[in-house]
């Protein structure tokens, strides 16, 4: 059958409200938004959340963190896994599908009772986040062991793993002997509304002021001091820079005068977004010395306004942002002069600056929407679980 024509009835199972925009980064939302528009019509069966299991699993984690100071990773627990299995069995039944997909959650996949096509799209395996995310670091050895577990009967149960990083890819691939020919990596696409028209993304002027953009929750955990670092060095190089940190705040020794803190911003709402657009449109370069990321939506964000990304080749950044495309990747022990020193280089450069402003959105145009996603992803659909469609 004509893959172009014909709608799968499209189980979305999520721990969260996938019609909640700050789930999972908003990315719940714009993907199920995405399968809705490209492949199916979509039930959206989550929150799936068995509060028992969660509860008993809260409680022995943080006793055992707080007597023995050892982590219990109850969210890959055997336990839970049956307790989502439980919830989502029943949920399933209610009609006849043509493909369940679960985003993020591996744990929801081992017990699902079904002969429906399973597509699991997460942003790591549990490999390479073992010890490098927090959740999954100062395990107990038997907790590690079922943590590997569960997401490996995950990854076998399902007929097609999405991931958006090569990095995941390859471990699901080496780490669990998972066959390629069901591993795909799709990157993500930008989670907005409203991306600004190319026009005005190419038509991004300099300023004689180098205006440095950070976004993240997590100050440490996003290389804030690193990021603080770069801008002081900027300045002292005589560039004159400012600093915007936007989603947390600083601890109290980060001050200049040109450093500006912004503590919370939703963009899912009107003046949000306007905030959001308009520190995107000033911004001569997005900075973001991370310590630790999966992929890194922002900077997929940054490519729709053209704006440069400098930032750290750890996890699976360097499949958001794009080498010598989209901006710059530095290893992870970089300081902020060398940061200071890549930016320098570039801000004064304006035909390498410019080139970077038009090559990043032309990333965002073809690669780094949830249009392109959609489309990559029935492609796989179709020549994995659904050939006889």
């Amino acid at each position: 059958m004509d893959n172009t024509s014909f709608r799968l009835k499209i189980a979305y199972l999520t721990l969260t409200d996938p019609n909640d925009r700050h789930s999972w980064s908003g990315t719940h939302y714009y993907m199920q938004k995405a399968l809705q528009q490209s492949l199916g019509d979509v039930d959206l069966l989550g929150p799936i959340k068995p509060f028992p299991e969660f509860i008993m699993g809260q409680l022995i984690t943080g006793l055992s963190q707080k007597i023995l100071g050892k982590r219990y990773n109850y969210r890959h627990s055997k336990m839970l896994a049956k307790g989502y299995a439980r919830i989502a069995n029943k949920r399933l039944k209610s009609k006849k599908y043509d493909l369940i997909v679960v985003p993020a959650t591996s744990a929801f996949i081992p017990y699902l009772k079904t002969d429906v096509p399973i597509a699991y799209l997460g942003d790591a395996t549990v490999i390479n986040s073992h010890n490098y995310h927090k959740s999954l670091t100062g395990l107990y050895d038997f907790s590690w062991k079922e943590t590997f577990d569960v997401e490996k009967m995950a990854l076998n149960k399902a007929s097609l793993i999405v991931y958006p990083s090569a990095w995941a890819s390859q471990s699901a691939i080496n780490d669990f002997k998972i066959a390629p020919d069901k591993v795909f990596t799709i990157p993500f696409g930008a989670n907005m509304d409203n991306p600004p028209p190319k026009e005005i993304a190419l038509n991004k002027r300099k300023t004689t002021k180098c205006n440095l953009l950070f976004i993240g929750v997590n100050w440490e955990g996003k290389g804030g001091p690193i990021a603080y670092e770069a801008f002081l060095e900027l300045n002292r190089m005589g560039i004159n820079t400012s600093l915007t940190v936007c989603g947390c705040v600083p601890p109290t020794e980060y001050k200049h005068e040109n450093l500006k803190v912004i503590p919370f911003l939703n963009k899912n709402d009107s003046n949000g977004f306007e905030l959001f657009t308009k520190l995107f449109t000033n911004a001569s370069f997005f900075v973001l010395p991370t310590r630790i990321d999966a992929f890194g939506i922002t900077f997929c964000e940054a490519s729709a306004f053209g704006v440069p990304s400098i930032a750290t080749d750890t996890g699976g950044v360097s499949s958001a942002l794009i080498e010598g495309k989209s901006g710059v990747l530095l290893p992870l022990p970089a300081k902020g002069a060398e940061y200071a020193k890549v930016i320098s280089e570039i801000f004064k450069d304006d035909e390498k600056y410019y080139n970077l402003v038009k090559s990043s959105r032309e990333l965002f145009e073809s690669k780094f929407n949830w249009d392109s996603w959609a489309e990559q992803f029935k492609d796989a659909c179709y020549k994995t679980v659904l050939k006889a469609k």
